[in-house]
């Protein structure tokens, strides 16, 4: 095998190609990036039985051929190497890189014992780039780290003939945004879903945040559904989550009346400010009244602090107490100027419900996103 690539571009769909692996895996063969000869140049795959990823590159092949070398090493050598053209050679079981002044030699892995990279069906629908990024960065920051349950460590994908929505929980929050779809000839008129590691689909929001249009496909085989996302001579497949997602949605209300109007970067950081003398999971208690915004912290025996921002009230006096990073993930994600916190109620009248965060586009007109965050510690899923 022999061949000739420019180095950025090599270097670049190296990194892509190890993005998803594992940082350790009990099968070093998965850590293996698969460099395939194309009619047009290369292919470089990984592949780690739940996560693939494939690319294809220009390049001047002089003999075919396919081998198979580690990842992460590769990805160090690429990115290090002088502007020069890459050459790749190979001899037996050693393949030699040369650029510029620069020489390495790599022992190579057995191509044979390599898993069949996933087949991916023709496509399901398509979505719009940047939009898709932007609501994965919203919503993602609710799912569960916890492994204890698999189901919520998700993000909910359900798509209909014209929207898809994109749904995370971990209990404690709700996060939901929804996005327009095109699904081309297939028939969405019954909704579809498909339950997605949250970390895969971040990855997958970055790296096709820029590609204009997505297309998406959603494969059954072999036991095995996957959801397959591709743009740029670029795809990423990923094995879908089993298990029953939570019909969260039915929390959010239908309207709420009562709610407060706030600047969005006055309160992130008037909250960042306040939270600095609480102790582990103690939360802030926020007080709403007519004058404005009054945030309140007691930490220890010798700190305490609080904080008045302007808020605008439309309903009566609310006082509710939230843990401070949650809520500072829920503004994080609202792209802005100002958010709306509506205070929902429960059947008893001394205890709020759960605080619902939304854009505001001003003060007296609401985001246009579709974007939804419930908050309300210990109260979501009883």
């Amino acid at each position: 095998m022999r061949f000739q690539v420019n180095r950025d571009v090599f270097s670049e769909a190296v990194s892509f190609a190890v993005k998803l692996l594992p940082q350790r895996t009990t099968l070093p063969i998965l850590s293996g990036v698969l460099i395939e000869t194309t009619d047009t140049g290369l292919k470089l795959s990984s592949f780690d039985y739940e996560v693939s990823a494939q690319t294809e590159i220009d390049a001047d092949v002089e003999e075919a051929g396919t081998i198979l070398v580690s990842g992460r090493l590769l990805a160090d050598i690429a990115s290090r190497l002088p502007n020069a053209p890459v050459r790749f050679t190979t001899e037996d079981s050693r393949i030699s890189v040369t650029c510029g002044s620069a020489n390495f030699t790599l022992l190579s892995m057995p191509v044979e014992e390599y898993p069949t990279l996933p087949e991916v069906s023709a496509q399901s629908g398509l979505l719009p780039s940047d939009s898709f990024s932007d609501a994965v960065s919203q919503v993602a920051v609710a799912a569960s780290r916890d492994d204890v349950t698999p189901v919520i460590t998700g993000v909910q994908l359900e798509v209909t003939d014209t929207t898809l929505s994109l749904v995370a929980t971990d209990r404690y929050r709700v996060a939901v945004r929804e996005i327009d779809w095109d699904p081309g000839e297939r028939d969405f008129s019954e909704p579809v879903t498909a339950l997605v590691p949250a970390r895969t689909l971040q990855e997958i929001g970055k790296t096709f945040g820029h590609s204009g249009t997505i297309s998406v496909a959603i494969t059954n085989t072999d036991d095995r559904e996957i959801i397959a996302f591709s743009a740029d001579r670029k795809t990423v497949t990923s094995l879908l989550i089993k298990g029953n997602f939570p019909p969260v949605k039915r929390l959010f209300p239908e309207e709420v009346d009562n709610y407060a109007v706030i600047n969005t970067g006055e309160l992130i950081e008037a909250v960042r400010r306040v939270q600095l003398v609480l102790e582990r999971e103690a939360a802030l208690r926020f007080t709403f009244t007519i004058d404005g915004l009054i945030l309140e912290a007691i930490g220890g025996e010798q700190a305490q602090a609080s904080e008045t921002i302007d808020a605008h009230l439309h309903g009566g006096d609310m006082v509710v107490s939230l843990k401070p990073q949650f809520l500072l993930d829920g503004l994080g994600a609202v792209h802005s100027e100002f958010v709306r916190m509506s205070f929902t109620r429960t059947e008893n009248p001394n205890k709020p419900g759960p605080v619902l965060i939304t854009s505001q586009s001003s003060k007296d007109q609401p985001g246009a996103d579709n974007y939804k965050y419930l908050l309300q510690p210990n109260l979501l899923l009883r």
